[in-house]
């Protein structure tokens, strides 16, 4: 039986629905209804269905926006629409999101259960890929291929003319299909399936099942290795960035849902050359390596190396303490743990700094943190100094009409957009390597930039933005004093 979520803001219309479909009789066990998007999205988060009903016009977020959340949260939750004739435009703006259904209204109980029965096949399929992978007969020609260009490697950058042979035969053994593939980069992926045990039961016919995954989203080449499979991924730079972590996710998701198991993934860096694919095997195997209950089942080899010098043990500590504040706390509590907060990551900073500094003078007592200069020694002072004014003026009262806290994504983009702020492409603030944006005094860091939706790279971003902000008041009031 499986589990779905109605949402309809009409309350009449999502009741009925509820009440007059024979929803046993197709499949399916209604758990949760919403009467707005923003509802919607917090049971499909906590409930996770096999299927969300939605309408596409609702309060606080529309069902496009809704289908684009879950996709981020639960991608293998299929959605299906349930919408007026008027808004079929508008729906086709999600078919990115792999919708499985749009029905319009008004519709009869008869005709909706006929189409939660066409849904259910698709849904059957899923499951019987996963439950029953069967034995994979693999390409032989793409195996010969794959196999020694992620086990061997070409020992660093080939010539010009090695490369041109090697992307014909990538094109000839079908893992390429056109004549000029330079606009695709590659990632490794590995892949473990886990009992609750611990014990691996990867097999052959896995390959099947993580590749019905990965065809929703981007081109792939997959070969069972070493008792894992192990998936080349090929896509552009826009493409991997809006779908890796979504892929990986799907992946997890479905495995504990159809196969009661678990699943350990490693995923490389992307590189823009096929023949670098050995350092991606060997980073992806890596990051599979760093399996940890407590540290959850992806890993990503970039994330691993951003907060190598973070204690991760903290750092989902500060997350968890973060989400009660903004939901219970009060505002100078708040106020104080972010303070505090942000003082660790200084001071840890200048731990490393000074760590670093007395390695480079083999031991010496007497080394420069900063830059020599009596800026330097100002700077310094105000890092240590509790009486310094930069110390003081953050716990000065400054008169405001308001106080806004955002809790989540929504709209923060925009509010960027309307404020001067230059966005990329797919509409995310644009931020450096400080994570400043376009307006000066503006920091942005999460999801609101694109990139990894993964904790780790939130919270060290968080960080980064932070000290940033913090060195721009500085430098205002130092201009202002002179």
């Amino acid at each position: 039986m499986y589990t779905v979520i109605v949402a309809d803001d009409e309350q009449e219309i999502r009741r009925s629905l509820i009440r007059k479909v024979d929803w046993g009789s197709v499949g399916f066990q209604v758990i949760g209804e919403a009467e707005n998007g923003a509802e919607a999205l917090e049971l499909t988060e906590k409930l996770e269905p096999d299927l969300l009903l939605t309408d596409i016009r609702m309060p606080f977020i529309s069902g496009i926006e809704l289908a684009r959340q879950v996709r981020e949260i639960r991608p293998a939750t299929q959605i299906a629409f349930l919408s007026g004739f008027d808004d079929f435009s508008y729906a086709q703006q999600a078919i990115q999101y792999n919708i499985i259904s749009y029905l319009l209204k008004p519709i009869s109980s008869s005709e909706l259960e006929k189409e939660l029965l066409k849904m259910k096949e698709k849904i059957d399929q899923k499951f019987q890929v996963f439950s029953q992978p069967g034995v994979r007969q693999e390409h032989m020609e793409k195996r010969e291929f794959l196999t020694p260009l992620l086990l061997d490697g070409f020992g660093g950058e080939l010539p010009e003319e090695e490369h041109r042979i090697l992307m014909k035969e990538a094109i000839s053994c079908g893992l390429l299909d056109g004549e000029e593939p330079e606009a695709l980069n590659y990632a490794v992926m590995v892949t473990r399936i886990l009992d609750k045990d611990g014990k691996n039961c990867t097999t052959r016919g896995s390959v099947k099942a993580i590749d019905s995954i990965l065809k929703k989203y981007t081109k792939y080449c997959s070969v069972y290795l070493q008792g894992r499979v192990v998936s080349l991924l090929l896509a552009t730079p826009r493409g991997f960035d809006k779908y890796l972590h979504i892929l990986v996710d799907d992946i997890c998701q479905s495995v504990e849902r159809i196969m009661g198991m678990d699943s350990v993934i490693g995923v490389s860096r992307v590189v823009e050359k096929l023949e670098r694919c050995h350092e991606c095997y060997l980073e992806a195997m890596s990051a599979a390596a760093n399996y940890g209950k407590e540290e959850g089942n992806i890993h990503f080899i970039s994330d691993d190396e951003r907060t190598e010098s973070f204690d991760k043990v903290m750092v989902h500590q500060t997350v968890e303490d973060i989400e009660n504040l903004l939901r219970k706390g009060r505002p100078e509590e708040i106020s104080g743990y972010l303070q505090n907060f942000f003082d660790q990551v200084v001071q840890h900073k200048i731990s490393q700094s000074e760590t670093d500094a007395k390695s480079d003078t083999d031991g010496e007592k007497n080394f420069q943190l900063l830059p020599e200069g009596k800026e330097a020694e100002m700077e310094a002072s105000e890092l240590h100094n509790p009486e310094s004014p930069v110390r003081d003026s953050t716990e000065t009262f400054v008169p405001a009409d308001g106080v806004f806290v955002a809790l989540g994504t929504a709209g923060s983009a925009e509010m960027a957009r309307q404020m001067g702020a230059a966005l990329t492409e797919k509409g995310n603030i644009k931020v450096n390597e400080k994570m400043e944006s376009t307006i000066p005094g503006l920091f942005a860091a999460g999801d609101c930039t694109g990139g990894l939706l993964q904790v780790a790279k939130a919270v060290y971003d968080g960080a980064q933005a932070g000290l940033s902000a913090n060195q721009y008041v500085r430098n205002r009031q130092k201009n202002k004093a002179i």
